[in-house]
């Protein structure tokens, strides 16, 4: 029996709804923007209001104006001081180390010389594969990527390989079809290619030290399920597309101006993705590796493009805003997840993961009673159904953040992607039930 929410936490399940709907009708409002004259507070509104980014953000900041309305801004204790209640303290009592780690991530990860180095690689890649040439650079690019995300992290993954389909495939202005195709077989490849380590996907993260699940564990009940699901899904894309992907790939082009490319400028900047990767879980000495980076890209900045922060931070604050409204929807998805079957565990898992971030979810399963066979089938589910949305992974945004500028001044449509993704989801869901 589902329990009675509090005010609180009804109030911040519809907010969560709310959010989930904005998300879908966000498109609606970037159309309606173009009504109103360029630069008008009109076009500017609803240009914001459509933007896919802000919109977790808005609804969690609406959820704290209610909150500080019915419990106060702040409740201290009996001397004045410590912070007991109130909206500042459900604020502090929130785990932000996820939205500042995507941020940093993002913003090294999308650098001149970290792209430079990630194209090198999938081209040589690329050209040990039996197919023509700009094939098989579409095919390296979706296989070595997602699966490089179980070792940098899955949003340095994304970044990376997203950046590197748009200026090799989204900005030759390819078919809507191809275009949503490879978004949703980006999406889901990124979502099950970090689970051949404990440390890399968020689903998995969530629960691997409570479950004690190292990489041996990953490796042999998901990770090559999950490799073989990566490549049977992308070679199959681009068997279908071979037609949009026939003939030679347009030689690497200079990335975001600056000199030439020393390798030292490319082995430092690997170097302070490691250690932001190895130190994840320690939002204060990453910020601090990044101050000191962004001091190191002042020095070289005649070696590299422009650090675009925008798209780091509205990530980051998409986020931040999931998990503040997501701490509140235990209430319902406990119950959800304690009275299911280990089919109906996997399938209902991979749907919820549509309308929730996938880490919270496999967050709030851990804390029911599983047994193993309910633990595999939470996880397994949880990433199968990560690229359903936007929302379904924490990395998604990132990647809807770069490439949305290739789908004209509507954006992406939420459908679109769904029905993109479908294929290698159904593929997913097969490696993980039957093998």
């Amino acid at each position: 029996m589902m329990p009675t929410p509090t005010t609180l936490e009804f109030t911040a399940s519809a907010c969560f709804a709310l959010a989930v709907l904005h998300t879908f009708a966000a498109r609606r409002f970037e159309t309606l923007s173009l009504r109103f004259r360029d630069g008008s507070p009109g076009r500017n509104l609803f240009h914001f209001l459509g933007e896919v980014e802000v919109v977790f953000g808005l609804w969690a900041a609406g959820f704290l104006a209610f909150y500080a309305a019915h419990s106060g801004l702040a409740v201290h204790d009996g001397d004045g001081h410590e912070l007991v209640g109130g909206a500042l303290h459900y604020l502090e009592a929130q785990n932000f180390t996820e939205p500042a780690f995507v941020f940093v991530i993002m913003a090294i990860a999308g650098t001149r010389p970290v792209i430079m180095a990630a194209e090198w690689a999938v081209r040589r890649l690329a050209g040990l594969l039996p197919m023509e040439e700009r094939m098989g650079f579409y095919v390296a690019t979706l296989i070595a990527g997602p699966l490089l995300g179980s070792f940098i992290t899955e949003p340095a993954a994304m970044t990376v390989t997203a950046l590197i389909l748009l200026d090799s495939f989204y900005s030759k202005n390819p078919g809507r079809v191809f275009r949503y195709a490879t978004l949703g077989l980006l999406f889901v490849n990124i979502s099950v290619g970090g689970t051949l380590t404990h440390f890399a996907a968020p689903p998995v993260l969530m629960v691997a030290s409570k479950w004690h699940w190292g990489i041996g564990h990953m490796m042999a009940n998901f990770g090559w399920k999950a490799a073989l699901a990566v490549v049977l899904g992308t070679l199959g894309t681009a068997w279908v597309f071979r037609g949009e992907l026939a003939g030679r790939l347009p030689a690497a082009r200079k990335k975001g101006g600056g000199g030439p490319m020393p390798k030292w400028v490319v082995a430092a900047h690997l170097l302070f993705l490691a250690f932001v990767v190895y130190v994840a879980h320690h939002p204060k000495i990453f910020m601090a590796a990044f101050l000191f980076f962004l001091g190191f890209h002042g020095v070289t900045r005649a070696h590299q493009g422009p650090l675009r922060l925008r798209g780091p931070i509205l990530v980051a604050f998409f986020l931040a805003g999931l998990v503040t409204l997501g701490s509140m929807q235990s209430w319902w998805i406990r119950p959800v997840l304690a009275g299911l079957g280990d089919l109906t565990l996997f399938l209902g898992t991979t749907g919820l993961t549509a309308l929730t971030d996938n880490a919270a979810l496999t967050y709030l399963g851990s804390l029911a009673d599983l047994g193993e066979e309910a633990k595999y089938n939470l996880v397994a589910g949880a990433v199968t159904g990560g690229g359903l949305t936007v929302i379904a992974n924490a990395p998604n945004p990132a990647g809807f953040g770069i490439l949305k500028r290739a789908f004209g001044r509507t954006g992406i449509s939420p459908l679109g992607l769904l029905l993109g993704a479908l294929p290698s989801t159904a593929l997913c869901a097969l490696a993980f039930r039957l093998l």
